[in-house]
């Protein structure tokens, strides 16, 4: 049996080209997430930068006082929006936004949902149902992947709950010198 040459040179050919574009799809794969750990490091440098440890600690002293027609100042809340924005374009790596900011993005969330409804309430006065739609997503995301690691067994309703209360008492004695 003769091997024509021409045949296997298209075959080699055929397999060196699928080969660089396998490779090429796994550099790109790689790159990505490397680049969504870093945006997420430099988020969390930003989220744990003193005036911003310093605007977490005023939003949990208000919202532990009931001081919820005092809430100003949203920006907690629009940190986790742009958060959850880049993680719904997929900018950043869901696990990874799970990992660094879950508890705060539930607890806070939570928080500013209950038991007034301070999210809401900025929706009705600026006639936009679309405020902190992302923040939204991304509690729900974060829920979801609670369920799985913790189990369902396990009630997500009162564990966020209790979470939330205890992460608002420690935001509430943030250091922020």
């Amino acid at each position: 049996m003769a091997i024509d040459i021409t045949t296997v040179t298209a075959g080699a050919a055929w397999a060196v080209a699928i080969g660089t574009v396998v490779l090429l799809w796994w550099q790109v794969r790689v790159s990505q997430r490397l680049n969504s750990a870093n945006a997420v490091l430099t988020l969390r440098e930003r989220f744990d930068s003193p005036a911003f440890r310093r605007r977490r600690k005023q939003l949990a002293e208000r919202l532990l006082a009931g001081r919820h027609d005092d809430i100003t100042n949203l920006e907690v809340a629009a940190f986790f929006e742009l958060v959850g924005s880049l993680t719904h374009q997929h900018v950043l790596d869901r696990y990874l936004v799970w990992e660094a900011f879950g508890t705060w993005i539930n607890g806070y969330y939570y928080a500013l949902r209950n038991p007034i409804d301070v999210i809401g309430r900025a929706r009705t006065a600026l006639k936009d149902p679309l405020i902190m739609h992302n923040f939204e997503w991304m509690f729900g995301i974060v829920q979801q992947m609670d369920r799985k690691m913790i189990g369902a067994e396990v009630d997500i309703e009162d564990a966020t709950r209790d979470e939330s209360n205890a992460l608002l008492k420690r935001e509430a004695e943030l250091d922020i010198d």
